[in-house]
């Protein structure tokens, strides 16, 4: 087999994050009693996704983009908060946010005992422990990789040099990534050799500059390619 070493993302590649996001969100504005409106959701989502966006290109800390984004997001819409303890808040009911992605279990269960696979997350280490644990997945995988924990984020090959020195016969050539998102995935891939299988099940047009060595829409179409 040309790959032994299968590199996982998490969040909308295993678990459903926009499911978990819309979950915690309607439980954490609950908890403060504050109306949680369409205008306030499709906002923080675009915030979120610009904050982590420079994160990945180095250009913003993990501590100030948690701490950081509810008080944007309040001010945005005129209200001052304390943006530190609603993030503690909407973390722990994030932290319960476990929805599998479609035949992702069926998917794992075919593979675990073909090859290696492990974890490689750019998200926050106790919730994405917390949040494998909980939807039983965290079993499947060797070693679970993330970037506070690594002290790189990916697509940085740095990131990339840390799981080579730490998977025993690694190579870029016997390494495939599996993951959503261009800029940190499929980037991060072609940054460090590394090719890569891009999950796409909306089928998204790829404007980025970036080419996924494959592209799938249904999980199971992994073990075609493998």
């Amino acid at each position: 087999m040309k790959y032994q070493n299968l590199l996982f993302d998490v969040d909308d590649t295993l678990l459903d994050f926009h499911a978990a996001e819309n979950q915690a969100l309607k439980a954490l504005f609950a908890e403060i009693k504050y109306p949680l409106t369409d205008d306030m959701v499709t906002y923080f989502r675009a915030l979120n996704e610009h904050m982590w966006q420079r994160f990945e290109l180095g250009q913003l800390d993990r501590q100030t983009l948690v701490n950081t984004r509810f008080t944007k997001l309040f001010a945005h819409f005129n209200e001052t908060v304390d943006g530190i303890k609603y993030e503690q808040i909407y973390r722990e009911f994030l932290n319960q946010g476990h929805q599998l992605e479609p035949h992702a279990l069926e998917l794992l269960n075919s593979l675990k005992d073909q090859f290696n696979l492990f974890i490689v997350s750019n998200g926050i280490g106790s919730v994405q422990q917390h949040r494998l644990n909980d939807s039983g997945l965290s079993t499947y995988f060797k070693h679970i990789f993330v970037s506070e924990e690594v002290g790189y984020q990916k697509p940085r090959i740095e990131f990339f040099d840390f799981i080579a020195n730490h998977i025993s016969g690694f190579t870029p050539k016997n390494a495939l990534i599996i993951g959503d998102s261009l800029t940190s995935d499929i980037q991060g891939g072609a940054n460090a050799g590394i090719d890569s299988v891009w999950f796409n099940p909306a089928l998204q047009p790829n404007h980025s500059s970036v080419s996924p060595t494959y592209q799938i829409d249904d999980l199971l179409d992994l073990k075609e390619i493998l």
